[in-house]
Formats: C-alpha cells, structure tokens, sequence
C-alpha cells in the first residue's frame, strides 16, 4: 500500500517569496522577469543638470517616449540633480544602494573623461558602469552676448571674454579651458551655475558676457529670438566638422596647431559623437540592462520619439552602449603625452 507525504504544516504563497528572497535570484523558480519587474513600477531618469538646459529637455524628451519600449511599461520620471558637471550624480548612481534597475542617469558627457583627466571627487569606475546608450551628437558653439567686446574669432585671442561655468567635467568649463591652452584664447570662468538655464539668464542680466560652449540645437529650437535679433554672436563650433547649416562659423580645431595639443582636441572632441549618455548602475542584473539597452535603440526607428524630437528641436539620433564603452577604452589606450596634456588642462585642481 503506498502512502502520500503530506505537510503538516502549509505552505503559504508567502512564504516560497521569502525562500527566493533568502536564496537569492539564482534559483530559476525564483526568477522575476523583466517585465514583472517593471509592471507598475515608477523608473526615475535623474538628470545632471538644472531644469531648463539641454540636457533636461533631452531627459524629458527620453522619459516621454521610453517607457512604451520598455517591458513592463514601467512610469517614468525626471529628477534634476545637478553638480559638479554630473560627477555627484555619477558617484551616486554607481555607489548606490538600489541596484536593480529603477535608476539611471543621463550624464554630462565630461564625465567620460573625468577618470582619465583625475577630476578631485570621482569615486566610480567607468570601466564598470552599465552604458544603455547615447540619445544624439552634438555640435556646441562658442558664444558672446551683444554688448560684449567679443565678437569674432580675433577677439577671442586678443580680448577677455567672461562665461559662466557648472562645473569642472561640464563643456562649459572644460571647453574653454581646451581653448585657452590649445589657441590661446582668453576666456575667464565664473564657476558655480547650475546650469545652461542659469548661465543665459547671468548673460541677460549682465554678469558674464557669454558662454564657451552651447549646444547648437537648443540655440536654433528654444532661443531662435537671440539669432533673429542678433543678441549672439556665434563665433566657433565645437566639433570635428562643421554643422551643415553652419558653413560661416569657423571650428575651433582648425586653429589647434601643435600636434599633440590637436590630438588632445580630437579626443575631447570624440565626445561631441556621443553627446548624451544614460547609464544605469554596476549592480543592476543583466537581463534588465540588456532589456534598457534593446528599448533604448528601438527609439530610434520609433515615429513618435522623431516627431517628439523635431517638435522640440532635439537632433535625436541614438546611439548603442557599444560606441560609448569603446569611447572609454580609447581614453586608456592614449598616447602618455596626450593624456598628461589633457589632464593638466581640463583639471584646473591640477
């Protein structure tokens, strides 16, 4: 005659959850899927900058369109946490003790080079951070208000031109700096903004006389006004080549005559093609940032983020995780010479 276990005690749906808590994710009847992760689940996009810069537009614009991609469908939101050109929002997504993919970040793309430069307060490894993509490239442009000195290229080499910094790591700040070093311009830095927002606003009001690098697309979309009544002069283009419908405005690099200090501007320039990145944290599982990466790249055949992009004036072009971890490779494998020259010029601490 055969007998049948039974449990004397049992087993209740609550505690098997327990169990799997316990034992740990491994365990295949345990496992959550991405999508029963994210179902109901609120995704915070925190953002290094101010509202009201490029980057923020670029995060909402994101945050608008992605979730749709995402298993799950998870609600999206913003969270503006600006400093140190995205070094402390860095530090705190990689040091963070929520790993599972509830966060990511759209940084400010200096933070690429921040490790190599040995920018003070870095506490992440790059190397180590789960890249999800980059939302488009970017030409940025060297500016001047109307009543500033300022107005032209020989200005800038021969004339003070006073802008606003937010940061160390932030093109603002760091541009120029590679243009004082590299052509001899004469740009002084008034740091401590929070961002591109609060610099026009200090150039309106009188307090600094332009800014040494501004995104070229948040110009013509948001602040089309300034060029139709001629409150900016433009004067150089941060870039590799120039902006097709920019052929007048000289680039930058093309004034960069020494060798070494021209492969330095190539390399800090390698960043305008990978202008706005989003990471999530080392910790987060696998199959979730393979999930984020697969829903980011979908944005880019999506007809309702390309007409969100041209509504807004954001040059949306996203790009996969695989150009910024070979962007950071590449920052390892530079000549010492460059790399010694690009450090002592981006880190004024130096």
């Amino acid at each position: 005659m055969q007998r049948h276990f039974r449990p004397r005690y049992p087993i209740f749906p609550w505690l098997v959850a327990a169990i799997c808590l316990l034992g740990g994710t491994a365990a295949p009847a345990c496992a959550q899927s991405v999508a029963d992760f994210y179902h109901g689940k609120q995704l915070t996009l925190m953002v290094g900058s101010s509202p009201g810069g490029g980057y923020d537009a670029v995060a909402r614009l994101v945050a608008r369109n992605l979730a749709r991609h995402i298993p799950g469908n998870p609600n999206i939101i913003v969270q503006n946490t600006p400093g140190g050109g995205s070094i402390s929002m860095t530090n705190r997504i990689f040091r963070g003790t929520v790993q599972d993919g509830s966060i990511i970040g759209l940084v400010q793309r200096g933070v690429l080079l921040s490790q190599l430069t040995k920018q003070p307060g870095v506490l992440y490894d790059l190397g180590k951070i789960n890249w999800i993509g980059s939302v488009a490239p970017e030409v940025g442009l060297v500016v001047s208000w109307e009543t500033a000195q300022v107005k032209t290229v020989q200005d800038l080499l021969t004339k003070q031109l006073i802008v606003g910094g937010t940061g160390v790591t932030s093109d603002l700040e760091a541009s120029a700096r590679l243009l004082n070093a590299t052509i001899g311009a004469k740009f002084k830095i008034v740091t401590g903004y929070a961002g591109q927002a609060d610099v026009l606003l200090a150039m309106e009001r009188g307090e600094i006389e332009g800014s040494a690098d501004w995104s070229w697309d948040e110009i013509r979309s948001r602040h089309a006004s300034y060029l139709e009544q001629h409150k900016i002069n433009l004067i150089l283009q941060h870039a590799l080549k120039k902006a097709s419908d920019l052929p007048d405005v000289p680039l930058g690099i093309d004034y960069v005559k020494d060798p070494t200090d021209r492969k330095v501007a190539e390399l800090y320039l390698g960043l305008k093609q990978i202008a706005r990145p989003i990471l999530a944290g080392p910790g987060v599982p696998a199959d979730r940032v393979t999930a984020l990466r697969k829903a980011f790249m979908e944005l880019k055949d999506d007809p309702e983020f390309k007409a969100d992009a041209e509504k807004t004036g954001i040059t949306a072009d996203p790009t996969p995780s695989s150009e910024i971890d070979a962007f950071v490779k590449l920052t390892t494998s530079s000549p010492p010479e460059v790399v010694k020259r690009l450090a002592d010029i981006l880190n004024p601490h130096k």
